[in-house]
């Protein structure tokens, strides 16, 4: 009888129709596949089991990060071999329903029911957000769904993103280059591109653990209100800025965006938060954003962006990263940005796609996780340290491979005459 390595590649290589890139090691010890490539160890029949209940990427990422499954060897070529064959195809591909109709496929899956042992559903990992029915990108909603991503201990997000404690793309000069200069050199983009300068109003949306509004205000003199939905980042950012003496300059809100009233201000970031927004509600924060600006006054959007797609599902985020990352997450084309950020009455004045810079970035918090594994695994446990090195991972290959990009968008809003402020040749910021 084969042994359970060959027959989980024969049984895979059927019911995808293309061969598997990867080697397997099963549970039995037995190993088959493409000599020298990654390899893909499945722990237990259980694996097999929840890829029976979720064909594609979500029983991978579940068995992923149960620990059922593991990658030994290049996690980045072993991820984009996936991504191949699985990932991709599930846009394109056959449905299950339609794939079923063919013999050799039902046979495949036939094989893989009698291998994974009794067919009943494995519980979700609990790292897993349990998804219900309900209104999404209410108040409510948006603050459990940030809670969720970034309440997870300010410890663990030090050791992921190092001492700047910025979690948005860095700005690089040189693919060799120091993380906390590139993560320096974005902030310093961003103030150049509002065109700070001392006793403007800044608005820092979305801020994070602070780091854009005590460069801004320690190194361009401004007035900053920061808000955010997470308790501890705002805890953090509350701390370095009584650190840096900054607390005449800088106040940082627990509060929502939409409840931000003591408008006008000069200037408006909003670095890596309007993914959070969800597609109902831009145009409402797009509008929202326009009405807190004074006339004349700038608003840098730093945003991801996903490729153009026909399906009714073009914003929503991949499986994975709803269930276990980004709950309630959407992300929609830069143009689609751009058009709404027009329709609230802004003036796009200038695009930046910086999408390789981002991958740059992530590579470099793959490598700080990996490094600090053990200090991972102590701070948040093996499932939320897997979620987490999976997520960034898969992310670096999405953006070097062009399926998502990144972009800085300056928009204005201009006076009644329409005048906007911008000098004739605006891009003095490089």
């Amino acid at each position: 009888m084969p042994e359970a390595a060959s027959r989980l590649q024969s049984l895979a290589e059927q019911l995808l129709g293309a061969p598997l890139p990867v080697r397997i090691r099963a549970w039995d010890g037995s190993q088959a596949g493409p000599p020298g490539a990654p390899t893909l160890v499945v722990r237990n029949r259980r694996a097999l089991r929840r890829l029976l209940w979720k064909p594609g990427e979500l029983g991978l990422a579940r068995a992923w990060v149960a620990g059922d499954l593991d990658i030994e060897g290049d996690f980045y070529a072993a991820l984009d071999h996936l991504s191949d064959v699985v990932w991709e195809r599930e846009e394109d591909a056959r449905s299950l329903a339609e794939a079923l109709r063919d013999p050799g496929v039902r046979a495949a899956a036939r094989g893989l029911v009698k291998m994974a042992g009794l067919p009943l559903p494995p519980v979700p990992p609990r790292e897993e957000v349990p998804r219900r029915r309900r209104r999404l990108h209410t108040k409510r909603t948006d603050k459990r769904a940030v809670s969720h991503h970034y309440d997870v201990g300010n410890d663990f997000y030090e050791l992921v993103l190092g001492p700047s404690m910025v979690y948005s793309c860095g700005y690089w000069e040189a693919p060799g280059g120091d993380l906390e200069a590139a993560q320096r050199d974005k902030l310093e983009l961003v103030c150049r591109k509002l065109a700070l300068v001392p006793g403007l109003r800044l608005l820092d949306v979305g801020c994070g653990w602070g780091s854009l509004a005590v460069h801004a205000a320690r190194e361009h003199g401004v007035q900053v209100v920061g808000v955010t939905l997470s308790q501890e980042q705002a805890a953090y950012a509350r701390k370095r800025v009584a650190e840096e003496g900054l607390a005449d300059r800088v106040e940082i809100r627990v509060q929502d965006y939409r409840d931000v009233t003591d408008g006008p201000f000069d200037a408006i970031a909003s670095v890596g938060m309007a993914e959070h927004v969800g597609t109902e509600q831009y145009l409402t924060y797009a509008r929202d954003l326009y009405a807190l600006l004074k006339p004349g006054g700038r608003l840098l959007n730093h945003q991801i962006a996903r490729r153009p797609r026909s399906d009714e599902d073009a914003y929503s985020l991949d499986g994975f990263i709803d269930a276990y990352v980004f709950p309630d997450g959407e992300l929609a084309p830069v143009g689609t940005t751009v058009t709404q950020l027009e329709r609230a009455g802004f003036e796009v004045r200038d695009v930046e796609s910086i999408r390789e810079h981002y991958a740059l970035t992530l590579r470099r918090w793959v490598a700080s996780l990996e490094a600090g594994w053990a200090s991972a695994l102590r701070l948040v446990g093996p499932g939320r340290a897997r979620v987490w090195r999976l997520y960034m991972a898969a992310c670096a290959l999405a953006f070097e491979r062009n399926r998502l990009g990144v972009n800085q968008i300056l928009a204005v809003r201009t006076s009644a005459s329409g005048a906007s402020g911008m000098p004739l040749r605006a891009r003095t910021w490089n």
